[in-house]
């Protein structure tokens, strides 16, 4: 199948992607933002978002069962109804523990949406275009993700306009899908590597996925929350989460390219040490406000976003290809485990420090990531040049994206290469 014929093929599924993300990108800032305007305690804000990420990994692990089970079209409509029902709850029950509930079934549910998209993705690609198809999927989704940023500015966040939008963006993401003629694939639960073997084939892959967790977890969730408590209105909170995004998209590719030419290692310890002085800097208030803060939005965003693509590319570089899709969504798990436990952390720093505290946790989680990954290096050669996979711009959602990567070599072989 050509190129062409493909991406005609997964059009809708795309447009469906899209939309859940616009919805999910505008929920996640409007939530951090609704919580501080109705004065939510710091640690309950730390608890409500971090609440996201146990659902997802909740969702991970059971959601496959329900898709063999109903299908991939019953399961994205359920699932997709209850989200967007969930984002409409959150403006009628306004306290935390609610919201802590809310926010565990979207994720939940966002982790199942994901499965069946990717699923769908993985059958309609070949391994001619796997590559491709991969890429375009990942700047679609981080494309909607910064647009729906900007869509925090469209009205105010003590009101439920803005709920109603995410819960409408959300249902109308169920008609591309819901109409598509695309063939439903068979799925499976997906294998997992033990993580004692895991770490024994990559201790900084094992420490990096959760580390990276850590640090983006605490940074997505709690990005809007810090930019409010710098005294940021409504429209510069947008334009900062807008630049966050922005500077982990323009990086990936330069960062990546880096690391094919060299011990990966050596660019995720530059990225971390990068993170950790910028951390540092910013949460003591030393980096300059008011307009600087945008700079540092964009400039942080840059440095962790491609972090967690870097740390899976350096764990495959050791992996024998059949193992890579068992191990990548074992790491997926640990990168979850990591963004439940960052926002948790992050907040109650901030509970004492102040907003700056966010960039004083992030500073300190990349400082021990950093010397973890200085200390491998000492003990252990980097992965011979001849056996090292080039880097793929990819952030895994489900573990279904990682049959989609094609230096899942071995996990593709039966699929369709040419008709």
């Amino acid at each position: 199948m050509t190129l062409r014929a493909t991406l005609i093929g997964i059009f809708a599924l795309l447009l469906g992607a899209a939309a859940l993300n616009l919805g999910m990108g505008l929920q996640a800032s409007l939530l951090g933002v609704r919580a501080g305007l109705e004065g939510f305690p710091t640690i309950l804000i730390g608890l409500v978002m971090s609440s996201y990420y146990a659902g997802f990994v909740a969702g991970s692990l059971f959601a496959p069962k329900i898709v063999a089970r109903v299908g991939h079209i019953r399961t994205f409509s359920a699932f997709a109804s209850l989200a967007s029902a969930a984002a409409l709850c959150h403006a009628v029950f306004v306290d935390p523990i609610s919201w802590v509930i809310l926010r565990t079934l979207t994720g939940v549910c966002f982790a199942a949406l994901c499965l069946v998209t990717e699923s769908w993705l993985n059958e309609r690609s070949s391994n001619l275009n796997r590559g491709t198809v991969l890429s375009i999927y990942f700047v679609v989704i981080l494309a909607s993700t910064a647009a729906g940023q900007a869509f925090l500015m469209l009205a105010p966040p003590s009101g439920y306009d803005l709920f109603i939008f995410v819960s409408v963006i959300i249902s109308v993401a169920l008609v591309p899908i819901a109409l598509t003629s695309t063939p439903t694939p068979a799925i499976t639960a997906p294998r997992r590597m033990a993580l004692r073997q895991l770490y024994g084939v990559s201790p900084v892959g094992v420490a990096g996925c959760f580390g990276a967790g850590l640090i983006t977890g605490a940074f997505w969730a709690l990005g809007a929350v810090y930019a409010q408590g710098k005294g940021l209105v409504t429209d510069e909170i947008a334009i900062f989460m807008t630049l966050v995004v922005g500077g982990g998209v323009l990086t990936q590719w330069p960062f990546g390219r880096l690391s094919d030419q060299m011990d990966r290692r050596i660019v995720i310890a530059g990225l971390t040490v990068s993170i950790a002085a910028l951390g540092i800097f910013a949460g003591l208030g030393l980096f300059p406000q008011g307009q600087g803060l945008y700079i540092l939005g964009a400039l942080m965003g840059g440095l962790v976003l491609p972090l967690y693509g870097l740390v899976i590319a350096h764990a495959n570089d050791f992996l024998e290809p059949e193992d890579f899709v068992p191990a990548s969504a074992s790491l997926l798990l640990l990168y979850g485990a990591g963004a439940i436990v960052g926002p948790m952390v992050a907040t109650f720093v901030m509970r004492f420090a102040g907003a700056d505290g966010l960039f004083l946790h992030l500073g300190v989680a990349a400082s021990l990531l950093a010397a973890f990954t200085l200390y491998r290096m000492t003990q252990r050669a980097a992965a011979p040049s001849e056996e090292a996979a080039d880097y793929v711009f990819a952030q895994g959602i489900s573990p279904v994206s990682f049959e989609l990567d094609p230096r899942a070599e071995s996990e593709n072989e039966g699929c369709e290469t040419d008709t």
